[in-house]
């Protein structure tokens, strides 16, 4: 799984399909780009190519969706990247050995070479952000700078870093270092040595200053350099105090690895009032929340995610890290004073998350127990039941092959005192607050023990014997229960190396 955190951001995410990696929109192939600066490779040239000290290539389908969404953008990035970095692509369909070989999976799969060695790229697909990725590929992780080249690197990316050290041998230069081989991909770092550069950014020796091109324009360090202190310095300082948020710039937000503060609104006025009441705040509760505008139109899916009525203007906080939700009364109208005492009320522990729960089911006498956001601690944390739940989600495709095995499992453990066969649908139900875990990819199967409610992950075959077999070994009460013999070889198992669908 890629996804670092659950259920968070599912709207815009979908907006490329639940399922991205594995686009399969049979539409007619796109044009051919005339005059194109990406370079169309084959098994014949691959190698040559990928041996480059840097390039980056494609890996696409011509029926795929998203692969004809990044085309344009892909060819404005080789264009601009010309005689820098060499792009390329390659057409899975036709050069399907060139494609397993690099172990692409889906498309558009898009990979940095450097010399032959291959790491994916992590960027947004957007043509700015490739050229920003590649041009901090092409880059040090550290660029050591003159005093007269200081000015045109602090303004050389949106986000550049610059530590004014007075050698390379100090501890703090070697923090600062370490963070920046960590941060290569996303931020541009340099580093002077020179007193008077330093001097005219009101910096001392050591210090660190974040240059960036929006906001107040720079931040500075405050306190000792250490990996940690300045992860959480640039983390935190490289995105606006308030600003629209999407597909492109989500990640960012997440990596700041803090609560996100969005303001839901349906129209460029909507957004001026309300934005007048929410965005002081950005400002005083800086390195504590992120505050974001999402547009309701596009993205009113991610609002229902968040619990929210579809209703606009709203505000809701959302934990980045435990997936929580704290709503702002939607029948009340956004305020400046208002949103303040929420805000106060949040940070001081007195707001309840929300939990979103489907009813209880008023039966639930199947082999395979119903599971929902209000039932979760009742069932599933029941310390007299070992208890095996499958979280899924409807248009999961694995979900839907897992079914009619999953029941078999069910009916197996029916009569087994102490033993439960669950399931929960995680797009209709949250975990409750304090679940030490997110969901991040379907089906997720997990074991909580009787006693204990120890928590194993199930990582097997999906496979009716290799459950049963999985719950016998792990379980309190399970441990009697006879293994059913291997069904004929032409009823071929879900393995669990098919894969997750992802959020």
């Amino acid at each position: 799984m890629k996804t670092p955190t659950a259920l968070l951001f599912a709207a815009l995410i979908a907006c490329a399909s639940a399922h991205e990696g594995h686009d399969h929109d049979h539409d007619e192939e796109p044009p051919v780009a005339v005059n194109s600066d990406v370079v169309v490779l084959t098994k014949d040239t691959f190698t040559e190519f990928a041996a480059k000290p840097l390039s980056l290539i494609e890996f696409y389908a011509p029926w795929c969706g998203h692969c004809k969404a990044l085309a344009p953008e892909y060819e404005l990035a080789a264009t601009e990247l010309k005689g820098d970095v060499p792009i390329a692509k390659v057409d899975c369909t036709v050069e399907a050995d060139v494609c397993a070989e690099q172990g692409v999976q889906g498309y558009p799969t898009l990979k940095v070479f450097k010399k032959g060695s291959s790491s994916d790229y992590k960027g947004a697909r957007k043509s700015d952000s490739i050229v920003s990725y590649m041009k901090k590929q092409a880059l040090p992780a550290v660029s050591v700078l003159d005093a007269d080249k200081v000015d045109a690197f602090s303004t050389s990316d949106k986000v550049v870093v610059i530590g004014f050290f007075k050698n390379q041998k100090s501890d703090a230069y070697k923090a600062f270092a370490a963070v920046a081989d960590k941060l290569r991909d996303e931020f541009v770092f340099g580093y002077t040595s020179d007193k008077d550069a330093a001097k005219k950014y009101g910096a001392t020796q050591p210090d660190v200053v974040l240059f960036k091109s929006f906001d107040e324009g720079k931040a500075d360090f405050d306190g000792e350099v250490t990996e940690e202190a300045l992860t959480n310095f640039v983390k935190v300082n490289s995105v606006p105090l308030m600003d629209e948020i999407g597909p492109e710039n989500y990640s960012a937000y997440v990596d700041a690895g803090l609560p996100i503060a969005y303001l839901f609104t349906s129209s460029p006025t909507e957004k001026e009032s309300t934005g007048d009441a929410v965005k002081p705040f950005a400002k005083s509760y800086k390195g504590k929340l992120s505050f974001v505008y999402i547009d309701a139109v596009k993205y009113g899916g991610h609002g229902k995610n968040l619990n929210l009525k579809e209703q606009w203007p709203a505000f809701v906080i959302q934990d980045t890290k435990s997936g929580l939700r704290y709503i702002y009364p939607q029948d009340k109208e956004i305020k400046e004073a208002d949103i303040g005492k929420f805000l106060e009320e949040y940070t001081a522990g007195k707001i309840e998350p929300t939990l979103k729960s489907e009813p209880i089911p008023e039966k639930n006498d199947e082999s395979v127990k119903v599971v929902v956001g209000k039932s979760y601690e009742a069932i599933v944390l029941d310390k007299k039941k070992d208890v095996l739940i499958e979280f899924y989600a409807p248009w999961c495709g694995h979900c839907k092959k897992l079914a009619p095995i999953f029941d078999e499992l069910g009916d197996l453990f029916k009569d087994t005192e102490g033993v439960v066969i669950a399931k929960m649908d995680s797009t209709e139900n949250d975990l409750p607050a304090g679940t030490p875990f997110q969901i991040e990819g379907f089906p997720t199967l997990k074991l909580i023990k009787a006693d204990t409610n120890e928590i194993i992950e199930y990582s097997g075959d999906r496979t009716l014997e290799a459950m049963a077999a999985f719950i016998k070994e792990n379980s309190v009460h399970g441990t009697k229960i006879t293994i059913p013999s291997p069904k004929a070889a032409a009823e071929e198992p879900v393995a669990a190396e098919e894969g997750h669908d992802e959020l």
